[in-house]
């Protein structure tokens, strides 16, 4: 029996072969997915609070946490999406183009160029813009821009959801998909007055 996938506005369509990619052939709804999916994030969590690694900016690190987050229930977690979507760069950029934001990152964090957050927000726009995995990008951007705060700047995560469930289509959502996509067009502008950062700081 094929599991019926619900997709709010703005997330990221699977095709078959990807859907093929679920471990637990037994599901057949969005809600059993999504408990599925927050009991391996919470492992994922537990492995990053045990975890001594310090090579965080880097593309093998974004890896190894995509496959934390969501390996044990798609087999293809962890691996770059081989398939256009309706949003991110195309396939075969995919490496050069997260790399290269790894390497900006931690030219942000040696240079100091931009406050803590904002460097976490940034990172986290361009990851999804580059859309590196087939499906779970928005979770592991939020998750991994909030690891770099941790564990690079020494400060406190972003309240990315302020009480609401940035999975499902509430007015929360509809805001930070908006302001994703004038993040795209280079107004990076509402994604900082999203995460409460000061109207100054997106000159």
């Amino acid at each position: 029996m094929t599991i019926k996938l619900e997709y709010p506005e703005g997330a990221t369509p699977l095709d078959p072969n990807e859907i093929g990619g679920l471990r637990h052939k037994h599901l057949t709804t969005q809600g059993q997915l999504d408990e599925l999916e927050h009991a391996n994030i919470t492992s994922g969590f537990r492995w990053l609070a045990r975890t001594r690694r310090s090579d965080i900016l880097t593309d093998d690190f974004a890896v190894e946490l995509h496959r934390r987050l969501f390996g044990d229930v798609w087999d293809w977690a962890g691996s770059f999406r081989k398939t256009g979507k309706n949003i991110g760069v195309d396939p075969v950029q995919i490496g050069v183009q997260l790399r290269g934001l790894m390497d900006d990152a931690q030219y942000w964090a040696d240079h100091k160029t931009y406050p803590p957050i904002e460097a976490a927000v940034r990172l986290h726009h361009r990851m999804v813009f580059i859309h590196p995995f087939p499906n779970g990008n928005g979770r592991h951007a939020r998750i991994m821009a909030d690891v770099v705060l941790d564990k690079i700047y020494g400060t406190a995560p972003i309240d990315w959801t302020a009480g609401s469930d940035l999975q499902k289509m509430n007015e929360r959502r509809v805001a930070y998909i908006a302001a994703l996509k004038a993040a795209d067009a280079h107004d990076i502008g509402p994604l900082f007055a999203f995460v409460g950062l000061a109207p100054v700081a997106a000159q």
